[in-house]
């Protein structure tokens, strides 16, 4: 489970089958009081992977800085770059999300496009 802004849009592509996946940098920030009582922030950064509804959703109504709320699970990949080195990359798949956003006025909220689906509702995320 992260709280935190996107850094970017979210990048979308179409897969063969018309298959959406969306991908975006997430920053969480922790903060907190240190022995001298001086606040700390520490900031990480996440890349998150969503997948067919989700990724359409994140498509409409996401852009940088938006603040989400997102639940899912960790997926560590592996390749192998042209000089022959393996490189790894963990990404969090996303399988909920939650918009934190206030409602701006005039702009139609998602529930009002995506018919309540926030989260992955009726999406076989696991098929992949």
């Amino acid at each position: 489970m992260l709280i935190g802004n996107l850094g970017k849009d979210p990048d979308v592509q179409l897969l063969e089958g018309n298959i959406a996946v969306a991908k975006f940098p997430l920053a969480t920030t922790e903060t907190f009081k240190d022995r001298t009582g001086k606040l700390i922030s520490q900031t990480e950064w996440h890349t998150v992977v969503l997948w067919r509804g989700l990724a359409e959703l994140a498509q409409k109504f996401l852009r940088k800085a938006s603040l989400v709320y997102i639940e899912g699970r960790l997926r560590t990949r592996s390749w192998e770059d042209k000089d022959g080195t393996k490189k790894y990359v963990t990404e969090v798949v996303g399988e909920n999300l939650i918009m934190l956003d206030k409602k701006t006025e005039g702009v139609p909220s998602p529930d009002e496009h995506t018919g309540g689906h926030t989260g992955s509702e009726g999406f076989d995320l696991h098929s992949f």
